[in-house]
């Protein structure tokens, strides 16, 4: 039942990571466009995609917390597991549905972040280079 829960749960963090990549495959690829402005903003893309399914998968499969199902609780004086009933599924799968979206929203507002400063820089650089220009002609 355990090894159920864990492929089930891996099944989903997938499937959700999957639809988050590609719901912002498109502002990713624009906001790569505008900053990098090269070929390379391509691969730069793929590895985005890349690392919200990591992210998604490592956030939303919680083998510590799915352990509880195969392994008693320490300070449990009868050795008992936990039972995995219909509610316990349900719980779990809700869970990896959160956990898989926390991670991947995390990581998504740190690549923002990251993408704001740089688009500030080259919008900098943009004006440097046209005030440049203007004052030689």
């Amino acid at each position: 039942m355990f090894l159920t829960l864990l492929l089930v749960t891996f099944a989903v963090a997938i499937a959700v990571a999957l639809l988050v990549s590609r719901m912002f495959t498109q502002p990713i690829d624009m906001i790569l466009k505008r900053i990098i402005a090269d070929a390379i903003s391509a691969a730069w893309l793929k590895y985005m995609k890349f690392a919200i399914l990591v992210v998604g998968i490592s956030s939303g499969v919680r083998i510590y917390e799915l352990e509880k199902y195969i392994v008693p609780a320490r300070f449990d004086k009868e050795n008992k597991l936990l039972e995995l009933t219909f509610e316990r599924w349900i719980l779990e799968i809700y869970r990896t549905i959160i956990a898989t979206l926390q991670g991947i929203a995390w990581m998504l507002l740190l690549f923002f972040v990251c993408a704001l400063i740089a688009y500030v820089i080259v919008r900098v650089a943009e004006m440097k280079r046209r005030q440049t220009d203007s004052e030689s002609q």
